[in-house]
C-alpha cells in the first residue's frame, strides 16, 4: 500500500478508490479502512477530509544528468558524488540520454534507493542524432544508431535534406512534447551508405556532437598567424638552439608539442630540459582561437582520424616542434640529482631547434643496440634512460601505482577496413618521455604553491585525483577475500598500502584481474581550481604543463604562468578567477565524452574486424560480469563481446555485484572475472558495436588458498573413508 503512495506522493486517494486500485475484497474492505488509519497516526500517511489520504513525506525534486541504459531504464546522476536515482522508463517523460533534468522524488519506503519520474527538461544533452533513414508504408523515419535512444524519429518530407533511405544521416529533434508519440526531427547532415568509406566513423563524431569542422572566423584567425622570430622575439627568451633536443612520438604522430634535453652537469646532477611548444604566444586570451579552444577543451583521437582542439595551420605546423627549424617554447628547466630528486627548477620561454625527430620503436633499438642515430644523441639517450629508472622507482617507491593496462591499435586498410588488431607496446621509450612529462607536470606545480606562499594568487587548474571511497574499498577487499586473499581496508588507504597488496599477488593466476578490478574502484582524476593532491601518482602538487596544442588547461597554465612571472594585472587576475572554475568543469566533462567516442570508434572497428571471424572459436577471459550476461575478451585481439544470460540455460543464474560473479542458482556453478572459457562468435553489429558470443567451455574455476587448505586438511580423511568403504565392498562380495 505505502509503495502506490510513494509513487505519487501528491496525489489523494480517497479509501474505496484505494481498495479498488489494490483489489480489496469487500468482506476485507473494513480491516483496510482501519489500517489507513493505524497508517495515519503512526504518520506514515496524512488523514484528509472526505477520508481521503496522501504520503506524509514532503515532496522533493533534484536535477542531474540523464543516464539511459539500453535495457529502457535510466539513472539521475547527481552532483560530483555521483549519487543516482532510479527513473523507469515509464517515468522518463520526454527525456533522452544525457538530458540535464528535474526530477520529482517518490517517497521512499525504509530501505529501498531513491526513486523518481522526470518532471521538466532543463537542457538538452545533446544536439545530434545519427541513424539510418527508412521508409514506412505512409513517411519517414530515422532509427537512431545509439541502443539508448529508445524512439524512432519521425521526418516529413520536407525535412529530408535530399536524403534517401537506406542512408547515415545526422538529424536534429525538432519537437516532442508528448511522450505517447514519437519525436519529429530534421535531417542536417547526410553521410551517405553504410559502407562507405569514412561514414561509420563519421557517425560516431556525429553522435557524440564532436566538432569535426572548425568555424570559419576561427580558421581565419589561424590562417593570418605569423612565425617571426625577430630579435626583439628572442631578447624575451632564452635562446637554447645550440642545444640538443629532440622529440620521441608515435610513429603515426604529426603535432610534436613536447622536446627533451638532457646534460651532465660537473657536480653530477643532470639538467634535464622539457621544453613544451608555447601555443599561448598564438593563442591569446579572449580570441576566436581561444573561445573555440576552450570550448573543446581537448583533441579527440578516433580510430582512423583527429578532431583536433586547434586548428592545423597552430597544431601541425607553427607550434608542432618540427625537427630542424626555430620554435618558440616554454621549458621547464630542472637540476636533477641521480637519486631522482628534483634540487632547483626554471620555467623560461624559450627557442629552441630540435635536432631529430624519433619514433618510439626508433629510439629503442637505439637503446638496444640494434641501431645508431650519431654517438651524442645515443649516448644522451641511454642517460635518459637511466634517469627514467631511478624516476620510475622513486615514485613507486613513495606509493605512487603503476598500472599497465593494455591499450588497441587497429590498422585499417584504404577502404577503412580494419585487417589487424595489435597492443600498442609499452616500451622504456614509452617510460622516458612518460616520466620526464610527470616530473616537469609535478615542478610547475609546486612552482604555483611555492609562489603563492609569498604573495595572493588567483587560482591554477590542478590535475587532482582524490583518495578511494571507503565503501569502494570495502567491496574490494570483500571481493579479493572470496579469491582467497586479505586486504584491510580499515587502515587508511594509501598508494604505498595498494602497491604492497599488488606486489603480494603478482603471480597469482588472479592478478590481473584484482589489478583490474582495483583500478575501477578508485576515483577518477580531473581538473580543479582546488590542489587536492594525485593519489595515483602519490603527488601532493600535479598539474598539467605538457601538451597545449591537445589540451586547453595545459594552454591555460601556460598564460598564468607567464602573467605570474610579470606580477598578475588587476583585470586578468579577475578574469582568472571568473573563468578557471568554467574551465577546469568543461575541460573534465570534455575529456570523459574524448574517451567514450574514441573507444566506440575502436570498437566499431574491433566489431567490424570480428565479422570474418563470424562462426569462429576462441579462448577467452571474462572480464565483465553484469545482471544480464557476461563479457569475454579474447586477449590477444582486446576485442570484448557478451555472452547474454538467456544463452547460460542450464540454470538460473543470480548476479552477485560485490563478488563479480554470477552464480547458478540450482548448480552453484560461478561465473567470475577473470575465469578463461573458450567462446564462438555468434553475432556481430558493427553499426550498434554490438558483439554476441556462445559459451562453449565453462570455466575452469579459481581455487583459493582458503579451499586448498580445507582441500588439504579434509583429503586424509576421505581418503580413509574411501578406503574403509572399499574393504566394506570387497567383504560383501
Amino acid at each position: 500500500m505505502l509503495e502506490v503512495f510513494a509513487r505519487e506522493p501528491q496525489r489523494q486517494f480517497k479509501a474505496k478508490e484505494l481498495a479498488r486500485k489494490l483489489h480489496v475484497p469487500p468482506a476485507k474492505y473494513t480491516a483496510f479502512r482501519n489500517l489507513l488509519k493505524s497508517l495515519a497516526q503512526e504518520g506514515k500517511l496524512a488523514k484528509l477530509p472526505h477520508n481521503q489520504f496522501r504520503h506524509a513525506q514532503q515532496v522533493s525534486t533534484v536535477m542531474g544528468t540523464l543516464h539511459v541504459k539500453s535495457q529502457g531504464y535510466a539513472f539521475l546522476i547527481i552532483g560530483e558524488d555521483q549519487t543516482d536515482v532510479f527513473i523507469s522508463q515509464r517515468n522518463m517523460a520526454t527525456a533522452l540520454n544525457g538530458d540535464f533534468v528535474k526530477v520529482q522524488l517518490f517517497a521512499r519506503p525504509t530501505g529501498k534507493k531513491p526513486e523518481g519520474r522526470v518532471i521538466e527538461i532543463i537542457k538538452r544533452g545533446r544536439k545530434n542524432l545519427v541513424g539510418v533513414l527508412q521508409k514506412g508504408k505512409h513517411f519517414y523515419y530515422v532509427k537512431p544508431d545509439d541502443v539508448k535512444m529508445l524512439r524512432d524519429i519521425y521526418i516529413a518530407d520536407e525535412n529530408l535534406h535530399g536524403a534517401k533511405p537506406g542512408q547515415k544521416v545526422v538529424l536534429v529533434i525538432e519537437s516532442w512534447e508528448d511522450e505517447l508519440q514519437n519525436p519529429e526531427g530534421r535531417v542536417i547532415k547526410v553521410l551517405g551508405f553504410p559502407g562507405e568509406v569514412g561514414v561509420d566513423v563519421m557517425s560516431v563524431a556525429f553522435s557524440f556532437d564532436l566538432p569535426v569542422a572548425f568555424p570559419m572566423e576561427v580558421e581565419r584567425d589561424a590562417a593570418t598567424l605569423e612565425f617571426n622570430i625577430t630579435p626583439e622575439v628572442v631578447a624575451q627568451r632564452e635562446d637554447l638552439r645550440e642545444w640538443t633536443t629532440f622529440t620521441i612520438d608515435p610513429e603515426d604522430a604529426k603535432d610534436f608539442d613536447d622536446a627533451v634535453s638532457l646534460t651532465k652537469l660537473e657536480n653530477g646532477n643532470y639538467e634535464l630540459g622539457v621544453h613544451i611548444a608555447d601555443v599561448s604566444h598564438f593563442v591569446r586570451e579572449g580570441t576566436a582561437l581561444d573561445r573555440e579552444a576552450l570550448a573543446r577543451s581537448t583533441s579527440i583521437y578516433l580510430v582512423d582520424r583527429v578532431v583536433p582542439m586547434l586548428p592545423e595551420r597552430l597544431s601541425n605546423d607553427l607550434c608542432s616542434l618540427k625537427p630542424y627549424l626555430d620554435r618558440l617554447t616554454y621549458s621547464c628547466i630542472m637540476e636533477v640529482t641521480p637519486r631522482g630528486k628534483v634540487v632547483q627548477h626554471r620555467i623560461a620561454e624559450t627557442i629552441i631547434n630540435s635536432k631529430r625527430r624519433f619514433n618510439y620503436e626508433e629510439a629503442q633499438e637505439i637503446l638496444d643496440g640494434k641501431r645508431s642515430a650519431s654517438p651524442e644523441l645515443d649516448a644522451t639517450l641511454r642517460e635518459m634512460n637511466q634517469l627514467a629508472h631511478v624516476l620510475t622507482k622513486r615514485r613507486l617507491r613513495n606509493g605512487g601505482l603503476d598500472f599497465d593496462t593494455p591499450e588497441v591499435k587497429v590498422i585499417l586498410d584504404e577502404t577503412g577496413f580494419p585487417i589487424e588488431i595489435r597492443k600498442k607496446m609499452r616500451q622504456d621509450t614509452n617510460r622516458l618521455i612518460e616520466e620526464f612529462m610527470l616530473l616537469a607536470n609535478q615542478t610547475v606545480a609546486q612552482h604555483i604553491e611555492q609562489i603563492k606562499v609569498k604573495r595572493e594568487l588567483p587560482p591554477f587548474i590542478y590535475r587532482i585525483h582524490e583518495p578511494p571511497d571507503q565503501m569502494k574499498m570495502k567491496d574490494f577487499a570483500l571481493f579479493v577475500k572470496a579469491l582467497g586473499f586479505k586486504f584491510d581496508h580499515q587502515q587508511t588507504v594509501t598508494g604505498k598500502l595498494l602497491g604492497a597488496f599488488l606486489e603480494e599477488i603478482k603471480g597469482h593466476p588472479e592478478a590481473d584481474m584484482v589489478e583490474k578490478v582495483l583500478l575501477r574502484s578508485l576515483m577518477k582524476a580531473k581538473y580543479s581550481t582546488e590542489n587536492r593532491g594525485h593519489f595515483g601518482l602519490a603527488f601532493k602538487h600535479y598539474s598539467h604543463f605538457t601538451s597545449p596544442i591537445r589540451r586547453y588547461p595545459d594552454l591555460i597554465g601556460h598564460r598564468i604562468l607567464k602573467e605570474y612571472a610579470k606580477g598578475v594585472r588587476p583585470e586578468l587576475f579577475e578574469l582568472f578567477e571568473r573563468k578557471l572554475g568554467r574551465a577546469a568543469q568543461q575541460a573534465s566533462e570534455r575529456e570523459i565524452t574524448a574517451l567514450e567516442a574514441e573507444r566506440a570508434s575502436v570498437k566499431m572497428k574491433q566489431v567490424e574486424f570480428m565479422s570474418k571471424h563470424l562462426g569462429d572459436e576462441f579462448d577467452g577471459l571474462i572480464s565483465g560480469v553484469v545482471a544480464f550476461g557476461i563479457f569475454v575478451e579474447i586477449p590477444q585481439l582486446l576485442v570484448e563481446g557478451l555472452v547474454h544470460i538467456s544463452d547460460l540455460a542450464d540454470d538460473y543464474y543470480l548476479f552477485e555485484e560485490k563478488l563479480y560473479r554470477l552464480k547458478g542458482q540450482n548448480s552453484g556453478r560461478v561465473y567470475r572475472l577473470g575465469d578463461p572459457v573458450r567462446i564462438r562468435v555468434a553475432k556481430v553489429n558493427p553499426n550498434e558495436r554490438l558483439l554476441d558470443f556462445l559459451l562453449l567451455e565453462r570455466p575452469r574455476q579459481h581455487v583459493t588458498k582458503e579451499q586448498r587448505h580445507v582441500e588439504k586438511t579434509q583429503r586424509p580423511e576421505r581418503e580413509h573413508k574411501q578406503e574403509r568403504a572399499s574393504r566394506k565392498k570387497r567383504r560383501n562380495k
